[in-house]
């Protein structure tokens, strides 16, 4: 998730290029002098160690990283709210940015509750560990299938019957730093920001074998605030961005929010990718399905 690694993590309070006062010329003349003799001195010096090259994988940027996965991995049940940003060419090749706004509610190992507000269609998403359901209450549409039984298999499970995806499923799985176990290229620390999220947060920067990005993770809580990731090998090499708040940890959730009478008893429609009805709304897919 990514800056370049040759990113300043912050600019220098007085660039080295600023003029010094006149009267200091006679001791930077005498430390140039300095300096010059000694670079000599290395020059003839052929058994001199060369310097070190900076680490790629900076121990305090990975450090950070892996509190946050901890502290998110730890946690029982959780709930969080996800504003998430992403951008998608106009017809013009204008680049146009959508929002989407999910009230998220976990509880490990096998329940989630998303509730989908904001721009575009609000739509609810039920696991209960044994089926979900999707459901589009504008429409009265629902669409169930039987789920495996762990969050981590449904999420696999959505997303190959139907290519359901959400933008912040790295946070919920149960080992959120899995996807950097292997494929982690780059890490730096960038600096503390006292503005994201409300509190002050860590800036780490990473690049993986697929994507680049920056997260904002809580100095105290180790929580992610913010996430902005790009992927170079997407054609149109798009930005998206995920803002968390509203963070809510090991508090106990009652059984029924896994699970809607009102979704249960719409009309149904198959769970199955938006291609797989050409391209139709989910109204004409219902009466297709209704008129069979």
């Amino acid at each position: 998730m990514v800056m370049p690694q040759d990113s300043p993590a912050t600019s220098p309070a007085q660039p080295a290029w600023r003029a010094r006062p006149a009267r200091a010329s006679r001791l930077v003349l005498a430390a140039a002098l300095l300096a010059l003799a000694a670079q000599g001195a290395l020059a003839q010096d052929k058994t001199a160690a060369p310097a070190a090259a900076p680490a790629r994988i900076d121990p305090k940027a990975l450090a950070i990283l892996k509190a946050s996965c901890a502290a998110l991995a730890a946690a029982r049940t959780m709930s969080f709210t996800a504003t998430d940003t992403y951008e998608h060419a106009a017809r013009n090749g204008q680049p146009l940015y959508y929002t989407v706004k999910d009230q998220v509610t976990l509880q490990r190992p096998d329940k989630l509750k998303v509730i989908k507000v904001g721009d575009g269609i609000p739509d609810e998403f039920y696991y209960n560990g044994k089926v979900v359901m999707a459901y589009v209450p504008s429409e009265d549409l629902v669409a169930v299938a039987d789920a495996p039984p762990t969050v981590d298999q449904m999420l696999s499970s959505a997303w190959d019957k139907a290519e359901t995806h959400f933008p912040f499923a790295d946070v919920i799985v149960s080992d959120p730093c899995d996807v950097f176990d292997e494929g982690l290229k780059s890490a730096f620390y960038v600096g503390q920001s006292q503005v994201v999220g409300g509190v002050t947060t860590n800036i780490i920067a990473l690049t993986t074998d697929h994507a680049q990005g920056e997260m904002w993770i809580g100095a105290e809580d180790h929580l992610p605030r913010l996430i902005r990731t790009s992927y170079p090998g997407e054609p149109a090499r798009a930005n998206y961005e995920t803002a968390y708040s509203d963070w809510r940890i090991g508090d106990p959730v009652d059984a029924s929010a896994f699970t809607s009478a009102k979704a249960a008893a719409a009309k149904r429609i198959a769970f199955q990718p938006p291609s797989a009805a050409g391209g139709q709304d989910a109204s004409a897919a219902a009466s297709q399905s209704q008129a069979k």
